[in-house]
């Protein structure tokens, strides 16, 4: 697992060595049949006239770098070795690979340091021939909007007192800050172009939280019941943003939110991918576990392997 500046070089022995998790056979078998990219698994060699293996940068947040997954490789990013890109990286069997996602990164954060942590930018060249983004949550507030909604649950249990605090105003509050941070994002991605002209852009979307049927579980996770439509529908706007941007700027939108719907913070232990306030499995609080990175991995290399994929 490479910090951000340094390069690993992944062959199939670096792999092994590195203890990377396998992705899901049904992810790989669809890279192998799709002749996408240069597989490569233990004791096999990368098919003859296979693409040319990537150069890949992974750019993002906690939902990318996947804090407190084990194991975690920087402590200041909280970034593990299980996170989406690592897995993807070793599915895609790639040249190099460089993570510089960081736990609490906002777009900003592309250009600008954070703590340790260089402009996340600064990772790509031109050599750079794919990049996975998940950005925009820290934009929008997550942490506070995940925290004042747990505290006014308390003050009225069955209502939406945390939809009625976003929209006292008379307009959604939380749907004004997507709108402002979808220039943010195009802005984000354009720099990827200027820097990584060769690379295929990939923006990844966040996985399902709340319950997608806006049924919630009270009082395993305290959220007002009439929030959790709200919350849900509020994330799904999101991922709408991205998906906009992401279209209309010669980039890809992998959608891990379908991918891990079924698998929300009201699940049990064995059967959630994302963890509540107080995870059952290694995982930030409200972030994917390693099943939820690995979920999300697959998205991404389901998207990689369609047809049609072009840069």
């Amino acid at each position: 697992m490479a910090e951000q500046g340094r390069t690993t070089t992944c062959g199939s022995s670096g792999i092994d060595r590195q203890g990377w998790k396998k992705p899901r056979r049904s992810a790989v078998a669809a890279l192998a049949a799709s002749g996408a990219a240069a597989l490569v698994v233990a004791g096999t060699a990368a098919p003859a006239g296979a693409t040319p293996a990537e150069h890949y940068v992974a750019l993002g947040d906690s939902y990318t770098s996947g804090p407190r997954i084990p194991t975690v490789v920087n402590g200041d990013c909280e970034r593990s070795d299980h996170n989406y890109p690592s897995l993807t990286a070793a599915a895609l069997g790639v040249a190099t690979f460089k993570d510089a996602s960081c736990g609490g990164a906002r777009t900003v954060h592309m250009w600008e340091q954070q703590g340790s942590n260089p402009p996340q930018l600064d990772a790509l060249d031109k050599t750079t021939t794919l990049v996975s983004l998940g950005i925009s949550g820290n934009d929008i507030g997550f942490g506070e909007i995940i925290g004042t909604c747990t505290a006014l649950s308390f003050t009225d249990p069955t209502g939406n007192p945390c939809e009625r605090r976003y929209t006292a105003t008379g307009t959604d509050e939380l749907a004004a800050r997507i709108a402002d941070a979808s220039a943010k994002v195009d802005k984000v991605i354009d720099a990827i172009h200027d820097r990584a002209p060769r690379a295929r852009v990939v923006v990844v979307g966040y996985p399902v939280i709340v319950p997608d049927d806006g049924v919630g579980c009270r009082p395993a996770v305290m959220m007002a019941d009439k929030d959790i439509p709200y919350l849900r529908d509020t994330e799904k706007r999101l991922n709408d943003m991205l998906r906009t941007v992401a279209a209309g700027n010669r980039a890809q939108y992998a959608d891990s939110y379908a991918a891990t719907v079924g698998h929300d913070i009201c699940k049990s232990p064995a059967d959630r991918w994302v963890e509540p306030l107080v995870p059952a499995n290694p995982a930030a609080p409200f972030h994917p576990n390693a099943k939820g990175e690995q979920a999300m991995a697959d998205a991404v290399l389901g998207l990689l392997a369609a047809p049609g994929r072009g840069r």
